[in-house]
């Protein structure tokens, strides 16, 4: 196994001790969780970056790194849900969504064909470890207990914008299913 699968399997670790970060009672458990988060969003950026500048790209690595970026972003919005930091349509739209497109890569493999992600797919997930990051950090900072009298309106003012990346996430994350499903609609068609 090359290291940038290697990198790909340590952000499923990652993504472990996030969840478990998140949802204990330690003191500083959303800060961990934000920096669980936080370096399995740069092994994300750097598995691809080894496998490309080595040669390492394998069936494995086209596979595995976006499953594993589904099941890290999938246990972070739903994570978030109890918290009250996301909505629950929003994390189950993300959900749904990468449910459905591995179910097309699933498809594809049964034919001997291997989708690997698209440019749109990782804009979409770039733009969904941007909002988890977002809440994950007034989370630490609330912990941290900055919120304090002063800087209420600081703290107010950027929970506020919370519910508009909210949406850009949702909207780019349908739109990016949509086209990926229109892209291999050959492959839908001759599966039905």
């Amino acid at each position: 196994m090359n290291w940038a699968n290697r990198l790909t399997l340590s952000r499923l670790v990652l993504t472990i001790l996030f969840v478990a970060a998140l949802n204990s009672s330690w003191q500083y458990g959303s800060t961990a969780a934000l920096i669980f988060f936080l370096v399995a969003g740069i092994t994300d950026f750097v598995d691809g970056e080894v496998a490309r500048r080595y040669g390492w790209v394998t069936n494995f690595g086209k596979l595995m790194d976006p499953l594993v970026d589904k099941i890290m972003i999938a246990a972070a919005f739903i994570s978030l849900v109890p918290l009250k930091a996301v909505p629950a349509w929003a994390a189950t739209t993300v959900v749904a969504r990468d449910f459905l497109i591995t179910g097309l890569r699933l498809m594809a493999s049964a034919t001997g064909h291997v989708l690997p992600a698209e440019r749109l797919g990782k804009q979409k997930t770039s733009w969904q470890v941007v909002t988890v990051i977002f809440f994950l950090a007034l989370l630490s900072v609330h912990e941290l207990h900055y919120a304090n009298e002063s800087s209420t309106w600081w703290f107010r003012s950027w929970h506020e914008a919370g519910p508009v990346l909210v949406w850009i996430t949702v909207a780019l994350t349908l739109y990016s299913g949509v086209a990926y499903a229109w892209r291999h609609r050959e492959l839908i068609a001759t599966n039905q």
